[in-house]
């Protein structure tokens, strides 16, 4: 089982990413599940949600603490709670970010990772360029697809077209295919 945590604030459209995963792994026929969990219910509030995409069946319904990948919408957070708490040793990082990895002190963070598992997407500028709004999520799923390779770019933009109306579903797959190919960018210049 491959588990996801998405941490960000409300109306990031965190929910919304954790369920677009998931749909993206149903997709491709895998099993899936995401939820959230959050306190107030404001904007601006910490959110976190889940999913979790499996071959078989999945039983488990609680949080997910020991994660084998984050998706961090909002750097901010680093600041406020323990974001890489329980994340797997061989786990992925990706972070919502136009700054490097040393200008977010995720440095150590990436020394203990495996080569190319901490990587950093200007999620919310491509969002805003291509969205008119700098929602992160579904940019940052682009660029889970290629860290990770546990679903494929094309089911995260059925997904996406799936979800949303047509004018938002282009701005939105358009988001993620730049996050993708940033992700590719960066792996191929390191």
């Amino acid at each position: 089982m491959f588990q996801v945590r998405i941490h960000g604030r409300g109306g990031q459209g965190v929910v919304t990413g954790a369920e677009l995963l998931s749909v993206a792994a149903y997709l491709e026929g895998k099993h899936a599940q995401a939820f959230p969990s959050f306190g107030s219910e404001r904007t601006g509030a910490p959110v976190v949600s889940f999913c979790r995409i499996d071959d078989k069946e999945i039983r488990l319904r609680e949080p997910i603490l020991e994660p084998d990948a984050l998706i961090v919408q909002d750097p901010t957070l680093f600041k406020a709670i323990d974001v890489c708490q329980g994340l797997k040793p061989n786990g992925y990082l990706l972070v919502n970010s136009n700054r490097s990895l040393t200008d977010l002190h995720l440095h150590t963070v990436a020394k203990e990772l495996p080569a190319g598992h901490v990587l950093t997407v200007p999620a919310s500028e491509l969002a805003l360029k291509h969205v008119g709004r700098p929602l992160p999520n579904a940019a940052l799923l682009g660029a889970f697809a290629r860290l990770t390779g546990i679903i494929d770019l094309k089911s995260v933009i059925a997904a996406i077209d799936e979800a949303f109306t047509k004018k938002i579903a282009a701005g939105n797959i358009a988001a993620a295919a730049a996050a993708y190919d940033a992700i590719a960018g960066a792996a191929a210049a390191a």
